[in-house]
């Protein structure tokens, strides 16, 4: 099984236990690749709108940012693990999805996404850590992903790992643990219901904006070679 982590910052803290904590159990058995942000990926979108009217290789990051979307069209489980900033996700997450926004299902997507798992995990000083994982799960719906679990952690003690009490340590790692166990094995993955749904309305939609269109635009071309667009 080929699994692509991501790394919400570059500093190994809680976030970086708790992603250990996670992929230890999957090492053994399962090619793993991993991303830590922003280093692999160190640049803002520039809105420069290149991926959708020419294609992602015309963007100005294409270096940085195709190397990982084939990473993770080649994956089987997605991860991402990052601490919670003002409530979301940090910024460099958050410029790693918006590189791919071209993907989505609404403009071009990869059927491939469809049948992928995806974890993601999160940890903040107390606060809520739903409104953060939120981010990161609507770029996931939007880029076709089905399955997609979540696990954030109050830390409350403090935000750094050695001063957490043991037990609150041990804690954290059967938690985790008993996640990661759930993707050990590889897993048939269907095309979820709201995926189905979202991409029959976008199906609709190329349909119609094809009609006033005299040479297909990218975001078309890409439906109508994928033979989804046919009556």
């Amino acid at each position: 099984m080929n699994i692509v982590v991501f790394t919400g910052t570059e500093i190994k803290g809680c976030t970086y236990h708790i992603k250990e904590l996670f992929v230890e159990p999957l090492r053994k058995e399962n090619s793993i690749k991993e991303f830590s942000l922003p280093k692999d990926l160190p640049h803002f979108c520039c809105g420069c709108k290149n991926c959708f009217f020419k294609g992602e290789q015309y963007c100005p990051h294409a270096e940085h940012s195709i190397p990982i979307w084939n990473a993770m069209l080649e994956a089987d489980l997605l991860v991402f693990a990052y601490p919670v900033y003002v409530l979301r996700a940090p910024g460099q997450v958050k410029a790693l999805l918006d590189h791919f926004a071209c993907h989505w299902l609404v403009h071009r997507p990869d059927s491939r996404m469809f049948y992928k798992r995806a974890v993601i995990l999160t940890q903040s000083i107390g606060a809520p850590n739903g409104a953060a994982q939120r981010d990161v799960k609507t770029s996931l719906i939007w880029l076709g992903v089905s399955n997609i679990k979540k696990l954030g952690f109050g830390l409350m003690e403090g935000v750094i790992w050695e001063e957490l009490s043991e037990k609150k340590r041990q804690l954290i790692k059967n938690k985790v643990q008993k996640l990661a166990a759930q993707y050990v094995e590889p897993k048939t993955v269907n095309m979820g219901f709201k995926t189905r749904v979202f991409f029959a309305l976008c199906r609709r939609i190329h349909k119609m904006t094809l009609k006033g269109e005299e040479v297909p635009s990218v975001d078309n071309q890409h439906w109508l070679d994928n033979g989804w667009l046919e009556q």
